[in-house]
C-alpha cells in the first residue's frame, strides 16, 4: 500500500502508473495475441467475428464496471483519511456486489448472444463464429470481476505492482494456451476463448491465495464477507454515473460496429485488428488517469488541494510526451503493424487509414482522459458522464453516419477524433469551475 499524500508529485504519479500501464499492456496483449493467430490460422471472418464480439462484451461488463470504480473510489479517499475500518467494509462490498453481478453477466450474455449479434446487421456467416467465441469467453466472469476487481482495490491502496505480477503470469499462459489449442488441437476459434477463460481464472485465484497471505486488509474468506448498505449506496451514488457513461459508450461502440457492418467482412476485420491496435496505443494515456484518479482521491481526502493541481500538470506532459511518441509510431508504422495480423490486403488498407487517421488525434485525447481522471478521483462522475455521452452520441456517431455517406469507411474514422475533440472543450470547461473540489466522500473540515 503506497501513502499519495507526501513525496514528489510526477514521481509518485509516474511509478504508481508504470505497472498499470505494462500490467494493461499485457492484458491488452490477450486480445492481440488472439487476433494475431486467429487471423493467421483462421482468416479474416474469425477476425470479424472477434471484432463483432469485443463491443458486446464491453456493453454488459460497462455499467459494473462504472459501479465498481465508484467503489475503489471510496477506498482511495478512506485510505487518504487513514479510516483503515471504512476501507476494509468497502472492501467486503465490492467483492461481493462483483460476484453476483458477474453470475448476471454469463446468463444475459450467453443467453442472447446470437440476437444480439443479428440487432448489429452482423452477416449470418459471421455469426456461429462469433457466437462460439463469445459464449466460451461469457463462462469467465467471475474470475474476469474477480481479478479486475481485486487489481482496482490494490490501486486504490497505492499497490499498482501486485496486479503486475499476475498479469505477467496469465498472459503468458494465455499466449501458450492459444498456440496448443489453435495450432496443435485445433480447436478453432472457441480455443482462443478457453486460453483466456483458463489464464483469468489462474490469475484470479493465485491472486487471492497471495493476497490472503500478505494483505490484513484484504481477506477472501467468503464466509467472513460483510456487506455495507450505506458504502454500497455511496459507491452506487459515485459510481453510477460512470455506469451509465460505461455502459452508453458501450452502445456508442455497438452502433459504430452497426455502421461499419454497411460495408463488407473486409472493413469489419480491419476495425477489429486496428482497434485493438488503438487500444494498445491508447493505453499509456488512460492508465496515467487512472493513476491520477487515485492521487486525487487520497489528496482530496487529506484535503491537499494545491498537491492535486501539479499532480495534474505532472500528469499532461507526460501524457504528452508519450503520446507523441506512440502516435508518431503508428502513423509511420501501422500498415507494418496490421500486416502481423493478417495478409489481406483489403484488410491492411483500411486498417491503416483508421490507425493514421486516429492517432494523429492522440494527444487531444490524452488530454481529455487525463482531465476526467482529476473529475472522477474527486467523485464527480457526473459531467464527465454527460460530456462523454454528448461527444459520442451527439458527435460522434451522427458524424460517422453523415461521413460514411459521402467519404466511405474513411469518414466513419474521422469521427472518432471529431468526437473527442468536442469532449475535451467540455471536460476544460467544467474543470476551471472548479466545483469538483466539493465532491470528496470524506468531509472537508471548516
Amino acid at each position: 500500500m503506497k501513502d499519495l499524500t507526501i513525496g514528489n508529485e510526477a514521481k509518485l504519479i509516474f511509478r504508481f502508473a508504470l505497472p498499470m500501464v505494462l500490467g494493461n499492456l499485457l492484458q491488452q496483449l490477450y486480445h492481440v495475441v488472439d487476433s494475431i493467430i486467429i487471423g493467421n490460422y483462421l482468416g479474416k471472418e474469425a477476425l470479424a467475428a472477434i471484432g463483432a464480439s469485443s463491443p458486446i462484451f464491453y456493453a454488459l461488463i460497462a455499467f459494473v464496471i462504472g459501479i465498481g470504480s465508484g467503489a475503489t473510489i471510496i477506498i482511495s479517499q478512506y485510505f487518504g483519511a487513514k479510516n483503515l475500518d471504512k476501507v476494509k467494509r468497502a472492501i467486503d462490498t465490492t467483492y461481493i456486489f462483483l460476484f453476483f453481478a458477474s453470475i448476471l453477466i454469463t446468463c444475459v450474455g450467453i443467453f442472447y448472444s446470437e440476437d444480439i449479434f443479428r440487432m448489429l446487421h452482423v452477416e449470418e456467416a459471421i455469426i456461429p463464429l462469433a457466437t462460439d467465441y463469445f459464449n466460451v469467453f461469457m463462462m469467465g466472469m467471475v474470475a474476469f470481476f474477480g481479478f479486475s476487481g481485486t487489481s482496482s482495490i490494490l490501486r486504490g491502496l497505492g499497490d499498482s505492482m501486485t496486479p503486475l505480477y499476475f498479469m505477467i503470469i496469465a498472459t503468458i499462459v494465455n499466449i501458450v494456451l492459444d498456440i496448443v489449442f489453435i495450432v496443435v488441437f485445433n480447436w478453432g476459434i472457441s480455443g482462443v476463448a478457453y486460453a483466456t477463460l483458463i489464464a483469468q481464472g489462474g490469475a484470479f485465484l493465485s491472486g487471492a491465495i497471495y493476497l490472503n497471505k500478505k494483505h490484513q486488509i484484504i481477506s477472501f474468506n467468503i464466509f467472513s464477507f460483510k456487506f455495507d448498505k450505506e458504502l454500497f449506496l455511496q459507491s452506487v451514488k459515485i459510481g453510477l454515473p460512470t455506469g451509465f457513461q460505461q455502459t452508453f459508450v458501450a452502445l456508442g461502440i455497438m452502433a459504430l460496429i452497426r455502421i461499419v457492418n454497411n460495408f463488407d467482412t473486409d472493413v469489419l476485420a480491419a476495425f477489429a485488428v486496428a482497434s485493438k491496435i488503438d487500444a494498445l496505443a491508447a493505453m499509456p494515456a488512460l492508465n496515467l488517469a487512472s493513476a491520477l484518479s487515485a492521487f486525487v482521491g487520497q489528496n482530496l481526502g487529506a484535503q491537499k488541494i494545491d498537491r492535486i493541481k501539479k499532480g495534474l500538470r505532472a500528469t499532461l506532459f507526460m501524457a504528452w510526451g508519450i503520446s507523441l511518441m506512440v502516435m508518431l509510431t503508428v502513423i509511420f508504422f501501422g500498415e507494418l503493424m496490421m500486416g502481423v495480423f493478417t495478409k489481406d490486403a483489403a484488410v491492411i488498407d483500411h486498417g491503416t487509414n483508421y490507425l493514421v487517421i486516429v492517432s494523429s488525434f492522440y494527444m487531444i485525447f490524452s488530454t481529455m482522459f487525463v482531465m476526467h481522471g482529476v473529475l472522477r478521483g474527486a467523485g464527480d462522475t457526473l459531467i464527465p458522464m454527460f460530456i462523454t455521452l454528448f461527444s459520442l452520441w451527439i458527435i460522434r456517431i451522427p458524424f460517422a453516419v453523415v461521413l460514411s455517406k459521402e467519404f466511405g469507411v474513411n469518414g466513419i474514422w474521422w469521427a472518432i477524433p471529431i468526437g473527442w475533440s468536442m469532449g475535451l472543450v467540455g471536460s476544460l470547461i467544467y474543470y476551471f469551475t472548479g466545483r469538483w473540489k466539493t465532491k470528496g466522500v470524506v468531509r472537508r473540515k471548516i
